[in-house]
């Protein structure tokens, strides 16, 4: 599959089968997205590996729509709300390689932003100056939602003189 077909085709996951993903998946998925762009090669983003207790906690509607592996993505603060800004935009850029990775092996993701809240971010143990990118859930789709229709991207663009 090209680069090209895995976005295109890569899809937000809410229901998933009870398939474990193994560890060594994880692992490459994960360090396949260390390799996102960040400045100065800082590499700002932390992982938590969210457990049975602390998933409980959470709270979340569907439990992660049952997906076998729940993990939280931190940013680490930066010295300046300019560098803090970087961090966040290089974490996101992680997530994303991240997604892609785990698309490409089979697997699907659920990307929730409930970890942000402050009760959450107090469960996950993240201090206060970093930021909550997001809480994930990994695994084996139990069914793929179709594509929705996206905004055509020449509507999007300015040209600047």
């Amino acid at each position: 599959m090209t680069v090209m077909d895995l976005i295109k085709s890569r899809r937000t996951i809410k229901m998933f089968k009870p398939d474990p993903i193994s560890e060594g998946d994880l692992l490459t998925w994960l360090e396949a997205a260390s390799y996102a762009p960040n400045h100065r090669l800082n590499e700002p983003w932390e992982i938590r590996m969210v457990g049975p207790e602390t998933r409980a906690r959470l709270r979340h509607k569907t439990d992660f729509g049952g997906a076998p592996v729940v993990l939280a993505i931190v940013s680490r603060p930066g010295a300046t709300p300019f560098e803090r800004d970087e961090n966040v935009m290089a974490v996101s850029c992680f997530v994303q390689n991240l997604l892609l990775a785990a698309h490409e092996g089979g697997a699907g993701v659920f990307w929730a932003s409930l970890g942000a809240l402050p009760h959450n971010r107090d469960i996950l143990g993240v201090p206060e100056d970093y930021d909550v990118i997001g809480v994930f859930g990994i695994g084996y789709a139990a069914e793929v939602p179709a594509a929705k229709p996206r905004t055509p991207i020449d509507t999007r663009i300015t040209y600047l003189d």
